[in-house]
């Protein structure tokens, strides 16, 4: 079951998409304090040849997952730095997977992959916003970098455990 509601994500993105300049400023530095290796996984995009103009994107989608994890009344423990590694290594691991499988099959694990997210409208969101995205953008190779940043972001808030709770979701198998 999702943790962040519709309700909550649309709630944050219409709050964030109608802040000024200092008040993103605001919220990032909130941010800084409560969740610093989300906040990290920002701030190397540069370091990774990212140019500003996507740096912003990261950082809107950044913001509004924050956003929403504050709206969804759980209380959200820091995402640490191995909660990361492994979120990392997890998604390689299915994209790898779905390298080596043919079309059809890419696809069943994917839609295997979305039915058992459990964050489905945070994916949802996420996808749409990148869609849109690459849309706009002249490619680079550094995009890569951007949109693994922004999946590993959403499945941490997905699978990150909770106080008093193992494991949230389930994860997906391909049968």
């Amino acid at each position: 079951m999702s943790r962040i509601s519709q309700d909550a994500l649309v709630s944050a993105v219409v709050r964030i998409r109608a802040m000024d300049l200092i008040q993103k400023e605001q919220l990032a530095d909130e941010l800084f304090l409560a969740q610093p290796n989300f906040f990290a996984s920002f701030m190397v995009q540069q370091e990774l040849g990212v140019s500003l103009v996507k740096i912003d994107f990261l950082l809107d989608i950044l913001l509004i997952c924050f956003q929403a994890m504050k709206e969804s009344g759980v209380i959200w423990p820091t995402v640490t730095e191995d909660d990361q590694d492994h979120q990392m290594t997890r998604l390689v691991a299915t994209i790898q997977f779905g390298d080596d499988l043919s079309a059809s099959l890419r696809e069943r694990a994917l839609a295997q992959y979305i039915e058992f997210h459990p964050e489905k409208d945070l994916l949802a969101f996420l996808h749409h916003e990148v869609t849109h995205w690459l849309h706009r953008v002249l490619p680079e190779e550094s995009d890569k970098f951007v949109l693994i940043a922004a999946m590993n972001i959403v499945n941490c808030i997905a699978f990150v455990p909770l106080p008093g709770q193992s494991k949230p979701g389930r994860q997906a198998r391909c049968t």
